[in-house]
């Protein structure tokens, strides 16, 4: 199999797992969207070149979402998990999860009418 066969199954795979959802499971942004927020068009053209002075640059062959783990996960997400444990906020991360998962209340107070 070629290395297109492959990447082309990973991504098959992996919208299988996702219930053939092509987003992130994190935060929910398309492939288009992720790429909106570095700055291009869904086919890799910067979108304010002539306006920073960009020539010659497309964002063609860089991925911007992975399909090899569970879910889709996009670029944005880990890079964010990234900065995340260099800054060693690990514990955090976990009780900011927790709290979501067992103080959604306290977290999300409702409105009292």
């Amino acid at each position: 199999m070629t290395r297109l066969d492959d990447r082309f199954n990973e991504y098959f795979s992996g919208l299988e797992r996702a219930g053939n959802h092509d987003r992130c499971y994190i935060c929910r942004r398309t492939p288009a969207e992720v790429k909106a927020f570095f700055g291009f068009e869904e086919d890799g053209v910067p979108m304010k070149a002539a306006e920073y002075g960009i020539e010659d640059v497309v964002f063609e062959d860089a991925d911007v979402m992975s399909y090899r783990g569970a879910r889709p996960v996009c670029a944005v997400c880990q890079l964010n998990f990234d900065t995340l444990f260099l800054l060693g906020e690990q514990a955090v991360l976990r009780d900011v999860l927790a709290e979501m998962e067992m103080r959604r209340d306290h977290l999300w107070p409702r409105r009292e009418t």
